[in-house]
């Protein structure tokens, strides 16, 4: 890793969020809804979208973790042909504003040191930009990002690296500067394409060893950026 760290680009779920703690409690709700109580349809959009609905978790392999949102609208569609799709993505967005949400650790702390070490930071999640505004402001972060940007916010979603150049440009940064926080391979293979340094948490549902070979360092959470952070020599 070379040079100074000026700015911390974050993916938002399993990242800023416990990706299970939060999700896999939610998305019980939301299919028992769009199923009007029909527990065997529940059962059949869970395995569509790599849900065990008998555990409350999302398998590892779920193609809805690093995709964008209208990614799980896509597979769940079939199961619900009195829905269309655009009013179900919106239905589905407005309902994931809305999910309780599990930080990883104490956020309005973490980032006051941020902006003692003067870091821009921002947000590049393949969630909707209007859910990833939404949850910056139910975790009490309002105002703390530079940029919180979404799949739709005119940038394409990742593992594509256009999105977290935006955000580099918006900063007045070199990519180089800048670290890529996430839990996915999607989120490092991102910030891997757009030059940026790669830092993996675990507190999504992919394990060290899937992230490892695809980041500069792997950490429990972003509670441990700070330390990292002092270790980083540039």
């Amino acid at each position: 890793m070379t040079g100074q760290i000026k700015g911390l680009l974050f993916d938002k779920d399993g990242t800023l969020l416990d990706f299970n703690a939060t999700w896999g409690q939610w998305a019980a709700g939301f299919l028992g809804e769009l199923a009007a109580g029909d527990a065997a349809l529940v059962t059949r959009m869970g395995d569509a979208i790599g849900y065990d609905v008998a555990a409350g978790m999302f398998h590892p392999s779920s193609p809805v973790i690093a995709g964008t949102s209208d990614v799980a609208i896509d597979l769940l569609l079939p199961f619900l042909p009195h829905w269309e799709r655009a009013a179900l993505l919106e239905h589905g967005n407005a309902a994931a504003a809305r999910a309780p949400l599990v930080a990883p650790c104490p956020l309005s702390a973490l980032f006051d040191e941020f902006d003692t070490r003067g870091l821009a930071v921002g947000v590049a999640t393949n969630d909707a930009e209007s859910s990833a505004i939404a949850h910056v402001r139910a975790l009490g972060l309002e105002g703390r990002f530079a940029r919180v940007l979404g799949f739709d916010s005119g940038y394409g979603g990742k593992p594509a690296p256009e999105m977290l150049w935006a955000f580099s440009r918006h900063c007045g940064l070199e990519p180089a500067q800048v670290a890529m926080i996430g839990d996915s391979t999607h989120d490092l293979h991102a910030g891997r394409a757009a030059g940026m340094v790669c830092v993996g948490v675990l507190t999504g549902p992919a394990t060290r060893e899937e992230l490892t070979p695809h980041a500069d360092v792997v950490l429990n959470s972003v509670a441990d950026l700070p330390d990292w952070l002092d270790g980083h020599t540039g």
